[in-house]
């Protein structure tokens, strides 16, 4: 991963994932369920956006760990980005 997430150790990864996803889930208003898999998959993925768009916007050099709180807000963007396109077909938008 190219010491995206200030280790290369995967219990760290995970562990960093694990954490942000959850943060996520209790900020983001929705009740949707989701395991503890799912959970750090959205940390991680989130840690990903975050570095990703750092570095088109220079805030991020290449190898660069991903700040706490940006992976933080990529895991939001995600989860709203998911609510968003999985809305209930019966819910009308007005």
């Amino acid at each position: 991963m190219d010491n995206l997430f200030g280790s290369d150790s995967w219990l760290y990864i995970i562990l960093v994932g694990f954490v942000v996803g959850l943060l996520a889930r209790l900020i983001t208003p929705n009740n949707g369920r989701m395991g503890c898999l799912f959970t750090i998959v959205l940390g991680i993925a989130g840690a990903l956006l975050a570095g990703w768009f750092g570095r088109r916007m220079g805030w991020y050099a290449a190898g660069e760990p991903v700040g706490f709180v940006g992976a933080l807000i990529g895991a939001v963007v995600i989860l709203g980005l998911g609510t968003l396109f999985t809305r209930p077909r019966g819910s009308n938008i007005r």
